[in-house]
């Protein structure tokens, strides 16, 4: 659904750009709220912080004139449409605000047949950015303060939606930090890269924020909540929270569109996109796929045909 285009590059994105996005939101939401195109529209609203954001459910043209996107719009607003969080898409055909990583996802969900492509309006947005963790909310989008995982977007510019805000403009020269780190920790001893991720996996919490931010874990009850049988220990020992990110980490392979919201949630600072993407690039490497560039194509590890190879059977 997104494609690299002509795009403009600088050292920062100054406010003006987002608040031109703004508009450009304001006014397609309120045309397809008031000609009825859509019951609704997910979007963000401003938070009660200044320079903050939500994300929220608006069914009026009024409501909508109060849409923004700007630097703090981090959230994947997809998760509002699975099954997980019920209600959204039964009021009827539903307009999101996407940006490029959450068109991934969108992508993802309609090819495992969780969301229709004619139950929604998607307004996209040629997404410069979003703040990192930390960040100053009234600073310019630059270097210092952007988030990780838009150091390195390949899908700053959407297609396929029905609307898109905004122009092609990103950041020029950024160091891409997640693709060297994924590279000194390969480089590593075998020993040395279990120690790495057993360290991080022990300050693990269990307080299933990275679930229940992801668009891709809608199941409405999870294999590791279950106690009879019990497939993975649910309270914060070592065991059980290294069993919990190898089966997230798993499951997610061949689906996650790479949004890092399970990062960005994690209390405890734990680098999980670096295993979501460690798990992307083997997928690139063994099938030749990457999640979420088109709309309804089942992943490799989601589907079955009589000529797989099954040699690994013993």
């Amino acid at each position: 659904m997104n494609a690299k285009a002509n795009k403009n590059q600088s050292s920062c994105i100054e406010p003006s750009y987002y608040q031109a996005v703004t508009q450009a939101i304001r006014t397609q939401a309120v045309q397809v709220l008031k000609d009825g195109t859509v019951a609704g529209v997910v979007g963000y609203l401003p938070g009660r912080r200044k320079g903050t954001a939500r994300p929220a459910l608006i069914t009026t043209p009024e409501e909508a004139e109060k849409l923004i996107f700007s630097p703090a719009c981090v959230n994947n607003l997809s998760v509002y449409l699975t099954k997980s969080k019920k209600g959204v898409l039964k009021q009827g055909r539903i307009g999101i605000v996407a940006k490029g990583c959450d068109m991934r996802a969108l992508a993802g969900l309609m090819g495992e047949s969780q969301i229709k492509r004619e139950d929604l309006f998607i307004i996209a947005v040629d997404c410069a950015g979003v703040y990192g963790s930390g960040a100053e909310r009234s600073e310019s989008v630059t270097e210092a303060n952007i988030a990780r995982k838009c150091v390195e977007c390949t899908v700053h510019h959407p297609e396929g939606a029905d609307f898109v805000a905004g122009a092609a403009t990103e950041l020029s020269g950024l160091t891409p930090l997640e693709a060297e780190e994924m590279a000194r920790i390969e480089a590593l001893p075998q020993a040395e890269r279990w120690a790495f991720w057993k360290e991080h996996f022990s300050r693990c919490i269990r307080c299933m924020a990275c679930r229940q931010v992801c668009p891709f874990c809608y199941c409405e009850q999870c294999l590791c909540d279950k106690n009879r049988p019990q497939a993975v220990e649910n309270s914060p020992r070592p065991a059980g929270n290294t069993a919990w990110h190898i089966v997230r980490a798993m499951h997610l392979a061949g689906r996650c569109g790479g949004c890092a919201e399970c990062e960005r949630v994690c209390p405890m600072d734990i680098p999980l996109n670096l295993l979501n993407r460690r798990m992307a690039k083997e997928l690139k490497e063994l099938y030749d796929y990457e999640a979420g560039l088109a709309p309804a194509e089942k992943g490799p590890l989601t589907q079955y045909r009589e000529d797989d190879d099954q040699s690994f059977i013993k």
